[in-house]
């Protein structure tokens, strides 16, 4: 799950929570319930998905160039 669709999750969650007023008794279906479980998975999506993008470096480029056989090999990191 990526941010976009972690976000989307919660403001659809948040609609069926909060702005949706209907009555399903008899359907056995309750939306705010059902928009509260989105709410929780879209928000909890969203964290897991900030957390491991910052683990594998985000916008981070790495160059590696070799300079010839047997030479050593220099690793640079661009933070741009």
């Amino acid at each position: 799950m990526g941010l976009g669709v972690g976000i989307v999750l919660i403001a659809v969650g948040a609609i069926l929570a909060f702005a949706v007023n209907v009555d399903t008794s008899g359907a056995g279906v309750n939306l705010h319930t059902i928009g509260l479980i989105l709410l929780a998975v879209g928000v909890l999506g969203t964290v897991l998905s900030m957390f491991f993008w910052s683990s594998w470096g985000g916008f981070t480029r790495r160059r590696t160039t070799t300079v010839g056989p047997g030479d050593t090999t220099t690793t640079t990191i661009d933070h741009s």
